[in-house]
């Protein structure tokens, strides 16, 4: 499978790198790194070709985004995070992508999916007010997409949504001081009061459900391929991706210092480094080629217009918080070894350690319940997940 936005973002990697202290440092991705990576075609990725997207195979994203990843950690988490954006906004009501992309294919859209929101239905709409919180990459979003829930006449809630709000509707709180992932500007999104039309909003109980009003016109299969994988794999591929980055920059930077432990031998000639090597580009490897077989076989399935067996989306969900897993193992095991090399802020091992263990508390990322909900279905026993 031939990858073009792969061969475009090669040149731009090393610049991304050098701009990794300064993205830590001051909190959120440069503009510099959003234009070069629009130019290269990274956040059309998954964009409808009816609005300029190339509906590419999913596991070409994921694998541009470990690419990323493993330069920059918090340039390849908002890389993926706003890239995945376009998918679900495809799901949406024709009417919902013009309002976005009908005068700029480019428009970049950000998230916070808690349905911590308030809706209350009024003619032609709803009415919304909310706080939401580790919005990445918001500074460079025209619109978000955030979760609500739809208020009854008694207080309680009647339904869960996604909604889609224009910048104009929703304030910027800088709020992200974090020791992890500082660079993605995951700031709180404020809105006092706004109306939501009908249009923009999408049930989340249509995304379990393979279902949405956007499939109507965007009839590709990449369409057709659970939420619950999409986006949670687009959780977790950076944090592979930071980790399979910082395996390179180990390997390439402690090989010929000296070890007092091996009175004053290269570290390359210590066993237990070459073990270390050996486990996490193991662990890595595994992440890896599991994820992109789960996708690779949800994305068959919906080409051939075969419908997806619970069992593939369970195992989906269960190898990519094991993937989440597997990297943290790998990243211990560097940052263990490395001694006192991987303590100094920002270096890479040290960097790298921090974002993807930031990276793994998301939700997404929530290993126990997953591994539970695949339990349930292997003995037969119905799950009802919206991340599934």
């Amino acid at each position: 499978m031939s990858n073009d936005v792969l061969a475009a973002i090669q040149p731009l990697l090393p610049g991304i790198a050098k701009r990794a202290s300064s993205t830590d440092d001051n909190r959120v991705v440069p503009t510099e790194t959003i234009e070069e990576l629009t130019a290269a075609g990274v956040f059309r990725m998954l964009q409808p070709k009816r609005y300029g997207g190339a509906e590419t195979d999913p596991v070409a994203f994921y694998e541009v985004v470990r690419e990323i990843s493993g330069v920059c950690g918090s340039t390849g988490w908002v890389t993926s995070v706003i890239g995945v954006h376009p998918w679900q906004l495809g799901l949406f009501p024709d009417e919902a992508q013009r309002d976005v992309w009908g005068e700029d294919p480019d428009t970049l859209v950000c998230s916070s999916y808690a349905p911590v929101g308030r809706l209350t239905e009024v003619e032609g709409g709803f009415e919304l007010s909310g706080r939401w919180s580790f919005s990445s990459g918001c500074d460079h979003a025209s619109w978000a997409l955030i979760g609500a829930l739809v208020m009854g006449e008694k207080g309680k809630a009647v339904d869960f949504l996604t909604v889609l709000v224009p910048r104009a509707d929703f304030e910027v709180d800088d709020v992200w001081d974090v020791i992890g992932l500082r660079g993605t500007g995951s700031n709180d999104l404020v809105i006092e009061t706004a109306f939501v039309p009908v249009h923009r909003t999408l049930r989340n109980y249509e995304h379990s459900r393979l279902r949405g009003p956007g499939q109507k016109v965007n009839t590709g299969p990449l369409y057709k391929v659970p939420f619950g994988a999409v986006f949670t794999t687009a959780i977790t591929a950076p944090i592979v991706g930071m980790v399979d980055g910082c395996l390179a920059s180990y390997v390439a930077t402690m090989g010929d210092r000296l070890r007092l432990s091996l009175g004053g031998g290269r570290f390359a000639e210590d066993p237990f480094a070459q073990v270390a090597v050996a486990r996490a580009s193991s662990e890595t490897d595994a992440a890896i080629l599991q994820l992109d077989r789960n996708i690779d076989a949800l994305y068959a399935c919906a080409m051939a217009g075969e419908e997806i067996p619970m069992e593939l989306r369970l195992r989906t969900r269960r190898d990519q918080v094991r993937a989440t897993e597997r990297a943290l193992q790998a990243i211990d095991i560097l940052f263990k070894t490395a001694g006192g090399n991987s303590l100094k802020r920002g270096n890479p091992i040290e960097r790298a350690w921090r974002d993807a263990h930031a990276g793994s508390v998301h939700v997404a990322n929530d290993v126990e319940r997953a591994l539970a909900m695949y339990g349930r279905g292997a003995f037969g026993i119905p799950v009802e997940d919206n991340l599934v």
